[in-house]
């Protein structure tokens, strides 16, 4: 084993540990803690306590006072935590997230009811031709529509005639930034956004700016006629 190797496997044993990682983040947050401060957001004994202080040594420092603060490798260590907290959060969803992701025709199909729905409220209620000197009104409206409706309930018109819906990966509901976000991929930059959509080759981003948000589209469960049989 090459010395690189020795020193990966060693840092990657130090922050196996949940209480370890548990430390640099508190630290993080807290920036100094004493001792008894970390026995006390820890809920551990002062032995096990002194046992994970040694073993993190490399990446924690003491102020003359005493207290802990991270050092620079423990700066260094957030980060890596960080993204394996992301990483580990988005391999435990994946299957859920594959088995759920729709199926590109639904959401073209979709994306083509909500364009045709724009375009006759702009015709129909504005008076706005659609032609190229008003191609821009258009675009800021149809981006503002899907921003409001997807932000509100994850779901434009179109996403709700063909039962699909708009979710972080974690399967919680969206925020108005995210939908802004997502859908300015979409509005202004489609052919750019599909590309790099593309090139991610992962089934639960079509387009680069859901991989950015960290948004995906799913199968939304159809209700299920019930049936009653009378018994004579």
């Amino acid at each position: 084993m090459s010395l690189t190797e020795q020193n990966v496997s060693k840092i990657l044993t130090v922050l196996a540990h949940p209480l370890r990682r548990q430390i640099i983040l508190y630290l993080r947050e807290k920036s100094t803690c004493s001792f008894t401060d970390l026995a006390t957001a820890t809920g551990v004994d002062t032995g096990k306590l002194s046992f994970h202080l040694r073993t993190l040594a490399d990446f924690l420092k003491q102020t003359p006072d005493g207290k802990y603060m991270l050092s620079a490798k423990g700066l260094d260590a957030i980060v890596l935590i960080k993204d394996l907290e992301d990483w580990a959060l988005e391999s435990d969803l994946d299957d859920k997230s594959l088995s759920q992701s729709t199926k590109p025709s639904k959401r073209v199909s979709a994306s083509l009811i909500d364009f045709i729905l724009v375009q006759a409220i702009l015709i129909l209620v504005f008076q706005l031709s659609f032609l190229p000197m008003n191609l821009l009104v258009f675009v800021i409206f149809f981006w503002a529509y899907l921003t409001l409706f997807e932000g509100f309930a994850g779901q434009s018109l179109g996403k709700l005639i063909f039962h699909i819906k708009i979710v972080q990966i974690t399967g919680e509901k969206i925020s108005y930034g995210q939908a802004a976000i997502r859908n300015f991929g979409k509005v202004f930059l489609l052919p750019v956004d599909l590309v790099l959509g593309y090139r991610l080759k992962d089934r639960r981003y079509l387009r680069y700016f859901e991989k950015f948000t960290k948004t995906t589209v799913i199968e939304l469960p159809r209700k299920q006629k019930t049936i009653i049989k009378t018994v004579d």
